[in-house]
């Protein structure tokens, strides 16, 4: 495989994103002493950062590799909506296709942190179902640019926007038109995703959807993923596996040790795999070294603090260095 030939191929591809867009904010400072009114930490703020999480992470982890991106998702009419659209633009993401309810704020996520460990975090969001309206808007932005999709990646935080009514729709309509769609689930909706072409829960969501205490041993997740590809009748199963990496599951399993890098920050992490993971079986990647590269994006995000896009040319040398090695 020549890395450089397969990165120049992401340029080429296109890749809509639908799902709970978030707004992250992170306020950094040290921590010296206790509040005299209430144990607790008193933080003094250094400096403060806004980010793109949620569905909106993933698409900026598939343009930071090149590719065009269509972001589609709902956000409030705030002032947190505008500052994520500023973002957006500033990440070279457009924001037509975001639909605006003045009934529900934009989600957000305010984390505090002291030498870089994490105080607390406050959640400003909705997380009921979105308005009739919503899906409809959503559905016809899909249906418009269908003939234009790579893939279709459904980023699914249980904030309201991936229904089943519309994640029945999206699937029916990308396979009429034999566009992949790829799967981050949340439990709620978890079986829901019927028929997509790859799904990737993580080790926690399995457990709790087939209701089982699950080791995270090979054998384990062996079981559980032929259990999960019986009911909802994907092409390929990849379940991240935290310390463990990550499995693949089609006709056959590959385990994939995580990357040994330094974790700083495993925020963001899960939407870089699936991010990645679109690309490369887009390009025509098979299943297992779609994940062996996306496993690999993971670690280098991992070393940074909150949620980053993968870096090119990181990625670039880490996939050198690993698979010439094999």
């Amino acid at each position: 495989m020549n890395i450089d030939t397969l990165f120049n191929s992401f340029r080429k591809k296109k890749i809509a994103v639908v799902g709970d867009i978030m707004l992250d904010k992170y306020i950094f400072g040290h921590v010296s002493r206790i509040s005299p009114e209430y144990p607790v930490p008193v933080v003094d703020v250094t400096h403060e950062t806004l980010r793109l999480g949620g569905a909106a992470n993933v698409a900026i982890n598939v343009h930071a590799m090149g590719a065009s991106t269509m972001l589609l998702g709902i956000t409030g009419r705030d002032d947190n909506a505008e500052a994520l659209k500023r973002l957006m633009h500033k990440h070279g993401l457009e924001s037509p296709h975001l639909f605006q309810d003045p009934s529900r704020p934009t989600t957000c996520k305010t984390r505090i942190l002291s030498q870089n460990h994490h105080i607390a975090r406050v959640d400003n969001e909705s997380r009921e179902a979105i308005p009739e309206a919503a899906e409809n808007f959503i559905e016809e932005q899909l249906r418009e640019a269908i003939d234009e999709l790579d893939g279709v990646v459904l980023q699914d935080y249980n904030k309201g926007v991936l229904t089943p009514s519309l994640i029945e729709r999206i699937i029916s309509l990308a396979s009429s038109h034999e566009v992949p769609v790829f799967v981050d689930p949340k439990l709620e909706s978890f079986f829901s995703y019927r028929g997509c072409t790859v799904f990737k829960p993580n080790l926690a969501e399995t457990a709790s959807s087939l209701g089982i205490t699950l080791k995270n041993t090979d054998r384990d997740i062996e079981d559980a993923c032929r259990k999960l590809k019986e009911v909802l009748q994907c092409e390929h199963l990849v379940i991240t596996r935290s310390e463990k990496g990550l499995t693949t599951f089609n006709e056959r399993f590959t385990h994939i040790p995580a990357a040994s890098l330094d974790v700083a920050d495993v925020s963001g992490a899960g939407d870089t795999v699936i991010g990645i993971l679109s690309l490369g079986v887009a390009s025509g990647l098979d299943i297992e070294t779609s994940a062996q590269m996306a496993n690999l994006a993971a670690g280098t995000v991992c070393q940074e603090v909150g949620a980053v896009p993968v870096n090119p040319e990181k990625l670039r040398k880490a996939c050198v260095s690993h698979f010439n090695e094999e």
